[in-house]
C-alpha cells in the first residue's frame, strides 16, 4: 500500500523544469544548505528546481502545479547538535576531538580543530606538569583565544600529580578541561570548578572554569550533574582554598557544564552500548536539573564509536548535543603517535581489539581497550595482573615465571627494574617509593606498572625493538572507520587529517539525516544510495564555504 503524503501541497515551475534524472536527485542531498523538494510527476519522482512552493495544509488547492511527494529541509552543519553547547564553548560545529594521553591528541590537532570551528582537548594525561605547561604556551601562541581544552584525568594513586596539574591550569588561566576516568569527585577537581565562581551584575552565577565530564556509568554521571559535595566545600573553606562566598555559590551549580556519555571506546571504557547508555544519561540529566532547580539544562554529548556518518547521524538523532571522537583521530597525521602505529590502525578491523589492565589504575583492576592486532600487549598485561593478584611480593613469584618476566617483559632483572622504577618516582612522586618500601605488594605493583606505562610510550615513539609490546588505545570504531573509507582517498594514513575526517562525518550525518526524513515521508531510498562516500579535502571545503554563503 502506498503511504499517504505527509505534506500536502503543490509546486509551480519557474524558468527551470523539474529533473527526473536519478543521479541528479540523489546528488541534491549533498547540497546540505538547500532544501530538497521531491515531486510526484505522473507517479515518477522528480526534483524541483526554482519555482513556487504552495503548502495547502488541508486548504483547497489554488494552483495547477505538481503534487509534492516529500520535502527535506536544508541542514547545514551549523544546525547539528545543541546551539547552547556551541555558544557556551564558542564553537561553529558540535564536534569535539577527545583527549588521548601522552599528547596523542597533540598541539597540532588541537590547533587544527580550533581553526575549523571545532574543539580539541589536549591529551595531558601521563605528562609531567612542565610538558603540559609547554603545550599550553604552544597552543596559545598558535591560536590565541580560539576554543580549546585540556585533559584532567583522575589519578587515584597519584593525587599529588592531579593537584599540581589543577594548580597549573588555574595559574595559566585554562578555562576548560575534560575530566575523564573519574570514579569519585576529588578535591583537586572541585577546586578547579569552584575557583573564581561569582555573580554577575544580573545576579547570575558564573563559573569561569568549565568542565566537560566524560563518563560511562550512571553513578558517576549523577555526581557530575550534582553540585560539589558539601564535605569537600567545607574542607576547602577551612583550608583557605576558597572563600565562604564561593562555597555558597557553588551549592547552586552542577559540577559540569557539559557531559559526554562514553560508549564502547578506546582507552578507559566500560564497553557500554551507546543505544542503552545515552538515553539513560539523558533521563538522569533531566531528573537532576529538575531536582536541583538549575536555571538551564546541561548538554549531553556522545563519544565512543563515532567513526562513520551513520554513527554520527545516529548520535544526533538520539539528541546528542555534540559528538566526541577518539580512536580515529589517533590514525590521523596530526596525532602525536608514530607512523608504525598509524599503519597498524589503518589495518584494524572491528574484532581486532581487546581489554587489558590500565597503568594508572592497575591495582583496582580497571581496564582499557587496546589494539591486539600486531602486538602482544593485551595478553602480557593480563598476565601481569594475574601474577599480581596471586602473590604478595616479588620474592614469592616462582622462578620460571620470574625468568619469563625478566626475559620477555622487562629485559633486565627485576632488581634492576626496581632501580629504574625508583629513579622515575623519585623525580615524580617520592611518596610512592616510601609506600613501596613499607608494602611489598605496592612495590610489585609499581614494577608491573612500569611495563604498562612504558608500553604506550614505545608505541608513541615507534620503538621497533618493542613492537610486540605496543599499547595502542583503540575501540572497535576504528575498524568501522576503515571499512567506510576502504577504496577511498582516506584509506591511506597519510591522507587522514583530522579536519577532513571531521567534516566528512558531519556532512555525511547531515546527508543521511535528510535521506531519512524523505524515507519517513514514505519515499523508499535505494540501498545503494543510503551511503555517503568521503569527499576530498577540496570538495568538502567547497561545500562548507558554500554553506557559509
Amino acid at each position: 500500500m502506498t503511504p499517504a503524503p505527509l505534506i500536502t501541497g503543490t509546486w509551480s515551475p519557474g524558468d527551470t523544469p523539474p529533473v527526473s534524472d536519478e543521479q541528479t536527485i540523489w546528488s541534491a542531498f549533498q547540497d546540505i544548505h538547500r532544501p530538497v523538494i521531491l515531486l510526484d510527476t505522473s507517479g515518477k519522482l522528480a526534483l524541483a528546481q526554482g519555482g513556487t512552493l504552495e503548502i495547502r495544509d488541508g486548504k483547497p488547492q489554488t494552483s495547477d502545479g505538481c503534487p509534492i511527494a516529500a520535502i527535506a529541509p536544508a541542514l547545514p552543519l551549523e544546525n547539528l547538535g545543541d546551539s547552547g553547547f556551541k555558544n557556551a564553548m564558542n564553537l561553529k560545529y558540535p564536534y569535539v576531538m577527545g583527549a588521548m594521553a601522552h599528547g596523542i591528541t597533540s598541539v597540532e590537532m588541537v590547533c587544527a580543530a580550533a581553526r575549523a570551528g571545532m574543539m580539541g582537548v589536549f591529551g595531558a594525561a601521563g605528562l609531567a606538569p612542565d610538558a603540559v605547561e609547554t603545550a599550553i604556551h604552544q597552543i596559545r601562541t598558535s591560536i590565541g583565544d580560539l576554543p580549546f581544552g585540556f585533559n584532567l584525568i583522575h589519578s587515584p594513586y597519584d593525587p599529588d600529580l592531579e593537584s599540581r596539574i589543577v594548580a597549573l591550569y588555574l595559574k595559566q588561566g585554562i578555562r576548560r578541561v575534560c575530566a575523564s576516568a573519574f570514579l569519585n569527585l576529588t578535591p583537586a577537581l572541585v577546586r578547579y570548578r569552584v575557583s573564581g565562581i561569582h555573580q554577575n551584575q544580573q545576579g547570575d552565577i558564573v563559573c569561569p572554569n568549565q568542565i566537560v565530564a566524560k563518563i560511562s556509568r550512571e553513578e558517576v554521571a549523577r555526581k557530575f550533574f550534582s553540585p560539589p559535595p558539601e564535605k569537600l566545600l567545607n574542607h576547602m573553606v577551612d583550608t583557605g582554598q576558597i572563600s565562604r562566598t564561593e562555597a555558597g555559590l557553588a551549592r547552586h551549580v552542577p559540577m559540569c557544564d557539559a557531559l559526554t556519555a562514553e560508549a564502547d571506546s578506546g582507552g578507559h571504557t566500560d564497553n557500554r552500548p551507546a543505544l542503552t547508555l545515552f538515553p539513560t544519561i539523558l533521563a538522569l540529566r533531566d531528573e537532576m536539573v529538575h531536582a536541583h532547580h538549575y536555571p538551564g539544562s546541561i548538554p549531553v554529548g556522545l563519544g565512543g564509536g563515532i567513526c562513520t556518518p551513520h554513527a554520527t547521524a545516529a548520535a544526533f538523532a538520539m539528541g546528542a548535543a555534540y559528538v566526541l571522537t577518539g580512536s580515529i583521530n589517533q590514525a590521523c597525521v596530526e596525532a602525536g603517535v608514530s607512523e608504525p602505529v598509524k599503519r597498524l590502525l589503518a589495518e584494524t578491523r572491528q574484532a581486532d581489539v581487546a581489554m587489558a589492565p590500565s597503568a594508572d589504575m592497575f591495582e583496582m583492576g580497571v581496564r582499557v581497550q587496546v589494539l591486539k592486532r600486531g602486538t602482544m600487549f593485551a595478553q602480557r598485561a593480563a598476565r601481569l595482573y594475574d601474577i599480581y593478584t596471586a602473590h604478595d611480593r616479588i620474592e614469592d613469584i616462582p622462578r620460571a615465571i620470574r625468568v619469563q618476566l625478566e626475559r620477555d617483559y622487562f629485559r633486565c632483572s627485576l632488581e634492576q627494574e626496581w632501580a629504574n622504577t625508583t629513579h622515575f618516582f623519585m623525580n615524580r612522586s617520592p611518596d610512592q617509593i616510601e609506600k613501596a618500601n613499607a608494602s611489598p605488594k605496592h612495590k610489585m605493583a609499581l614494577i608491573f606498572r612500569s611495563y604498562l606505562g612504558r608500553s604506550s610510550l614505545w608505541a608513541q615513539q615507534g620503538e621497533e625493538s618493542r613492537k610486540m609490546d605496543y599499547q595502542i588505545w583503540c575501540g572497535p570504531g576504528m575498524g568501522a572507520f576503515n571499512a567506510w573509507t576502504a577504496g577511498t582517498f582516506l584509506e591511506k594514513p597519510e591522507n587522514r587529517d583530522v579536519v577532513t575526517v571531521a567534516l566528512n562525518l558531519l556532512v555525511g550525518a547531515s546527508v543521511l539525516t535528510r535521506l531519512n526524513w524523505i524515507r519517513c515521508q514514505g519515499i523508499p531510498i535505494p540501498a545503494w544510495r543510503d551511503q555517503f562516500t568521503p569527499l576530498s579535502r577540496e570538495a568538502i571545503s567547497r561545500l562548507v564555504r558554500k554553506s557559509r554563503t
